[in-house]
Formats: structure tokens, sequence, C-alpha cells
């Protein structure tokens, strides 16, 4: 007996993964989103995992992002992680280039930047931000390019932002912030600033549990993911000072006081050279 139901090999969220990616290749926008939302978290870990096994590039850390209480899932978490690329993280702090997605959602958010400095033992999946303090690394000031082919990525909340890398495009890594461990959160602020105006101040207490509570998260869900965190790796712990909507030619900054700071210029997103 033969029957008219088609079936597909392809893992469930591929097509997501793939719209996500030719879009962010060719520099493009999406009107929507490109299939049907991930049940939850967990689903959309998958998708990510699917995008990333696509994109030709490597993964050289993360982005914590935070969920908001009443956008959480069953998973209990309360923040989400997207990867970093090597080819879009750069060390230039003056007039960095800044791409946007045209069409898109772009912003940029001040960040304090881990670096480890040891690999994170692979069999432990639960941490706590004491735990994780123990785990070496060095701690930078930075400024993350928060950006997507899909306009409305943050409004539709936290399982399509894990869906497409994290509503990240690209990290710039800034100087060094040394003896950061003996700093209390207090002492390090930042502000933000657009066009020479002041967007946003804050600094590494603006999220609930600070720096280490954020580290803490990374080590557990990258684990947790069967990709435990190694030396050298970055983690973005999240923005210090809210999320900043720009527009291209916009110039922007972020102020570390006396850690340093970044200032760049809003760009469009190009055609990657490796896009099909």
């Amino acid at each position: 007996m033969s029957s008219n139901i088609e079936t597909s090999t392809a893992p469930l969220g591929a097509d997501i993964a793939a719209a996500f990616v030719e879009a962010r290749l060719r520099g493009a926008s999406l009107p929507g989103f490109p299939g049907v939302i991930p049940d939850d978290l967990v689903a959309a870990y998958r998708v990510q995992d699917l995008a990333i096994a696509r994109w030709p590039d490597r993964v050289v850390g993360w982005k914590v992002g935070y969920i908001a209480p009443d956008r959480r899932d069953g998973s209990g978490d309360a923040r989400l992680l997207g990867p970093i690329y090597a080819r879009q993280c750069t060390t230039r702090v003056e007039d960095a280039e800044v791409p946007v997605f045209v069409g898109g959602f772009g912003a940029i958010e001040a960040e304090y930047v881990l670096r480890l400095e040891a690999d994170a033992p692979p069999d432990v999946f639960d941490w706590t931000p004491a735990a994780a303090g123990a785990v070496p690394a060095t701690l930078h000031v930075g400024l993350e390019i928060a950006s997507s082919p899909l306009a409305t990525i943050n409004q539709l909340g936290p399982r399509v932002v894990v869906s497409d890398f994290g509503n990240n495009n690209g990290l710039v890594m800034g100087a060094e912030i040394p003896d950061w461990r003996s700093i209390p959160g207090t002492g390090l602020t930042a502000s933000s600033w657009i066009d020479g105006e002041c967007v946003g101040r804050g600094g590494a207490t603006t999220l609930p549990g600070g720096l280490l509570a954020a580290y803490a998260f990374a080590l557990s869900r990258s684990a947790r993911r069967g990709r435990p965190l190694k030396a050298g790796d970055l983690i973005a712990t999240g923005n210090a000072t809210g999320i900043h909507d720009v527009r291209v030619g916009q110039q922007v900054r972020v102020d570390f006081g006396g850690y340093g700071r970044i200032s760049g210029r809003v760009v469009a997103a190009a055609p990657r050279d490796d896009a099909a």
C-alpha cells in the first residue's frame, strides 16, 4: 500500500536555522520568523546548534542575555546564550565598525567580558556564582553588536533570540580591568552614548546577580549542551547600561570610566565573501 505522506530526514528546526544563516550571510533582513517558533528554550538551542554547524566560522565565545521573569519557560533559565564568532570579534576600540542588518534589529550594549584562563571541568553541569568565581578568568570592557535580520526578535521573545545566534552580530573587545576580583561591583560603572548623547548608565550590578551569576549560567548551560567552556573562551556577561537601538550612520561610544572606552560607527551589514 502506498502513502501520500511525505517524510523528511532533515532535523527539526533545520529550515529555521538555514533561513537565519542565509539572511545573515547575505546581509539581508527577514519579514518574519521563518517557521514555527520553538516550543521551549531546549528546542531553540537545537535550532541554534544547527545554525552554528552551518556558519563558516569558529565560535570563540558566548554572549549572555537576561530573560525577564515573565518571559521564562519551564527550564527555569534566567539567561540565554548566543555564539560569538572569530571573524566578528575585534580589538579595534577606536572607530570600530558596528554592522547592523538594515530592515532588521540593531542595537549596542556595553559589556563586561570574561576570558577564561583555564578549561572548565566538562563533567560539572550546575554552577553557583561562588563556584564560577574560582574558575580563573580575566575581565575586559566590551561592546556587543546586537543585531538580527529579524526586526521583531526581542518582541517575539527568548526562544526566537536563542534561535538566531542570541541576537549577536559581533563583539568589540577592549582593555583588561586589572585585579577585577578585588573591585566591588559598585566600582565598575559604565555609560553608553549615541551621537554624543548619553542613552544609558549602569555597570556591573545592573543585571541581577552581576558578573558571577552570568558566568555561572554560561558554564552550566554550555556544559549541558555538550560545549564545556575552555581556556580562551569569551563570555559577554550582559548589557551593563541597557539595550540601545541604533541606525546606520550613527556614532556610538561605551565608556567604562578609568577602565577604558570603545567608540565606533554604525554601518550596514554587508554580504559575506563566503556567502553562497
